[in-house]
């Protein structure tokens, strides 16, 4: 009982040392793929990002957004040439974790709670 109770005061402290790897400036610039299922099918985003521009492809289309970094993991995207109010909302943008060739991100409206998850694949 001693020895089961040591550990369960031990473990969190062994847990809170590991830290996930997050090299976010390694992927503050380059080419990207983002695959997301939309409706049951899968879409695909390629975007290409120069520290503080992204050019963005979806379906054809081409846009363009400002890149304004908070820190090395955390930037806010805007559209430069908005079509509607939507397209208006600035995004913001973390990056949780990396690893060789991509990231895992959060990513949401500014302001809104609802946050969404995905992972960016470096293609270049």
């Amino acid at each position: 009982m001693k020895k089961s109770l040591f550990l369960l005061v031990l473990a969190p402290l062994f847990i809170s040392c590991y830290q996930q790897e997050r090299n976010c400036a390694d992927y503050k610039t380059g080419k990207f793929k983002f695959e997301t299922e939309i409706d049951g099918k899968t879409m695909v985003t390629v975007f290409e990002r120069f520290d503080d521009i992204e050019i963005e492809t979806f379906e054809g289309k081409t846009d363009t957004a400002t890149v304004r970094w908070i820190n090395d993991c955390e930037y806010i995207l805007q559209k430069k040439h908005p079509k509607n109010m939507q397209e208006r909302k600035a995004i913001s943008m973390k990056i949780l974790t990396t690893t060789n060739n991509s990231y895992t991100f959060e990513y949401g409206i500014v302001g809104n709670d609802s946050k969404q998850r995905g992972t960016a694949v470096k293609i270049n």
